[in-house]
């Protein structure tokens, strides 16, 4: 009688086994399973962004009272965030006056963080920056260009950028994402840690590919400090060049005998031979002369 409930386990297990796709699926926990649709959420953010309200027109019409963080601070765009609409182009924005305390020129860090749970199936909000002078007036437009960095901290991992701001004019500044920003991507490189999206319980071990830009999502910004100069100045823009491979570079680095091309090893065991018979035919001389 005891075993009668170990058997019935047995069963269900098999009956679950021989199910099998689906029931395999029922087995994977939902915050482990890959999603049916990876542009789902990508698709539904931009559907709620062309649904918003657009508040703002030109960048008079902006509000400027909060000012430019003297270090990285976090803020999230999205749904209920305000909607400008420049140029027919919608986007979430922020706006800040520029400290008058800060020494031209000076750098301003961004991140921005992976919207999603899942790897293959975020994107990425990339930032457009727009400087203004006194009368709102636009002095530069820059497309914050973004690199990755994984770091030992959540605040030293994710895509950086910067921009300088270096004219005298400056008073204002306006952080959106353009239509052209929201239609490209960045480049990004697989963690070992990620999931594969091919296969629930398979770790992708190596890889490559561009992760979307997308309309909402978390930014940091604020004027640059160690932390995020280091994260920029390791993070990784591209796809690294491919190399001869270590025995080539090997050869470039140490031109040992046997490792170099050409006859370099036979030149230079001939000029050790003859220099060892010179020396050798040149001491009778000497000896003879002293004699």
């Amino acid at each position: 009688m005891r075993y009668r409930p170990i058997t019935a386990i047995a069963i269900t297990l098999l009956a679950l086994t021989v199910g099998g796709c689906h029931s395999m699926n029922t087995l994977v926990p939902p915050n482990l399973r890959p999603p049916e649709n990876v542009n789902g959420s990508l698709d539904q953010a931009k559907k709620a962004l062309q649904q918003a309200t657009p508040c703002c027109t030109t960048f008079a019409d902006f509000s400027y009272q909060n000012v430019l963080p003297w270090r990285p601070q976090k803020f999230v765009l999205g749904p209920g965030s305000m909607v400008a609409s420049l140029n027919g182009e919608r986007s979430y924005f922020l706006s800040f006056s520029l400290p008058r305390e800060a020494r031209l020129p000076y750098r301003i860090a961004f991140k921005s963080e992976l919207n999603g749970r899942w790897l293959r199936a975020s994107y990425l909000f990339a930032p457009t920056v727009v400087v203004l002078d006194e009368a709102f007036q636009p002095i530069s437009s820059k497309d914050i260009g973004l690199c990755e960095h994984m770091g030992w901290t959540d605040e030293t991992t994710g895509a950086f950028g910067s921009a300088e701001i270096n004219d005298p004019r400056a008073r204002y500044l306006v952080l959106y994402s353009s239509a052209k920003q929201q239609a490209d991507s960045t480049y990004w490189e697989q963690s070992p840690a990620a999931f594969s999206a091919e296969a629930p319980v398979k770790m992708a071990a190596a890889g490559t590919f561009k992760v979307p830009h997308g309309p909402d999502g978390t930014v940091w910004l604020g004027l640059m400090d160690k932390t995020y100069q280091s994260a920029i100045d390791s993070a990784i823009c591209a796809k690294p060049a491919e190399g001869n491979g270590v025995l080539s570079t090997l050869r470039e680095a140490l031109p040992l005998p046997g490792l170099g091309g050409g006859n370099d090893g036979k030149t230079d065991a001939a000029k050790a031979t003859g220099t060892q018979n010179g020396a050798a035919s040149t001491a009778p001389a000497s000896n003879a002369s002293n004699g």
